[in-house]
């Protein structure tokens, strides 16, 4: 990724976001390079559903090279509600990051989709290839189609005509293409759901681990000061619990978007995934929760509640191939880390 001459900056949208954290402090604990300047920003920074505001930011910073990961995002029943806001909020946020990435001459995006965007009827595992195959579950449609076109934009901008790049001050995809890096982040319509320290998740709108350990910390929290740590408290898990997804901790996650930074040119999408193997129920990863957070109250499941997409199952043979040795956290592990952060954190944590 070094550039002859010159330094490498790096700006990273959606930088106060759960990923977003845990690149950032994966860099500050070693993984930066001589050379490089990361520049993290959030939605303070600038409105990316504005062209203009983005466009501002990006001839403001003159990044080199992007990890974007900016999106609206929100819950299994917040995507119901607002599909159509999902849909359009997205696609601004996507197109305008990326045009204006084309237009100062940015050499490599590396854009995070979701694996929501796949067809809710397909065979598994799912792999790369599957992502145009069919509709998305409807529960997120508009979120998901959004993300699809990603791809498309990428595809798009790294194949464009040569003197319409040259109009634009030369190829700022020719020297490393545009990766599509397909990697869940906190969402609810992913299976393969991100979890660690940092995260801000709300209990309403997260997803699984992250609402759990809100839910599990609230009477902790209450018990406390009313009373024997437990008494009179409960979990609820909203759903049957029965639904598997992938959980993915979310520094093993950074140290991968660095990684295809750095070293992944292609412009065919990658799955940054846990194998088939450590898929878990929604009840074994609320168990795990309970656990972690040493909650001795009573929990349930609320079945009034949708389960969403029964599964997902992700491959992720194609990141195997490049990276056969790399170790991901054990879930239980993950779990353990990510709620003892809530824990310590938790005044200041999103509740």
């Amino acid at each position: 990724m070094s550039e002859p001459g010159g330094s490498v900056r790096i700006l990273v949208t959606g930088g106060s976001g759960l990923v977003g954290r845990a690149i950032q402090k994966v860099v500050a604990d070693g993984a930066g390079l001589p050379g490089e300047d990361w520049v993290f920003v959030s939605s303070k920074d600038a409105d990316l559903t504005d062209a203009a505001q983005t466009r501002a930011l990006f001839e403001k910073v003159r990044p080199t090279h992007v990890i974007h990961l900016a999106a609206m995002v929100g819950g299994l029943f917040r995507n119901i509600k607002y599909n159509l806001d999902f849909w359009r909020k997205n696609v601004h946020i996507n197109d305008n990051v990326l045009h204006s990435a084309f237009e100062v001459g940015v050499r490599k995006v590396v854009s995070c989709l979701s694996t929501c965007i796949f067809p809710d009827k397909t065979t598994y595992p799912i792999d790369e290839t599957m992502i145009h195959n069919g509709p998305p579950h409807n529960s997120n449609f508009g979120y998901s189609y959004a993300k699809r076109m990603i791809d498309v934009q990428n595809r798009s901008s790294a194949h464009a005509p040569a003197e319409t790049q040259q109009e634009k001050g030369g190829s700022p995809w020719s020297q490393g293409p545009t990766s599509s890096s397909m990697a869940a982040l906190s969402l609810p319509s992913s299976p393969l759901t991100s979890l660690g320290p940092m995260t801000t998740s709300t209990s309403r709108m997260a997803t699984c681990c992250p609402a759990s350990s809100t839910r599990c910390t609230w009477p902790r929290v209450s018990a406390r000061l009313v009373g024997p740590q437990g008494s009179g408290s409960a979990l609820t898990v909203w759903g049957t619990g029965k639904p598997r997804r992938q959980f993915i901790y979310s520094l093993d996650l950074a140290r991968l978007f660095i990684w295809v930074l750095r070293e992944y040119n292609e412009v065919e999408p990658i799955i940054l995934s846990v194998g088939e193997e450590d898929e878990v129920s929604i009840q074994e990863a609320a168990e795990a929760v309970v656990e972690a957070m040493d909650f001795h109250g009573e929990v349930t499941f609320d079945t009034t509640k949708s389960d969403g997409q029964f599964k997902k199952t992700a491959s992720n043979g194609k990141l195997r191939t490049y990276l056969p040795d790399f170790r991901f956290t054990p879930f239980k592990q993950a779990v353990k880390e990510t709620c003892a952060w809530f824990t310590h954190n938790y005044e200041q944590a999103r509740k």
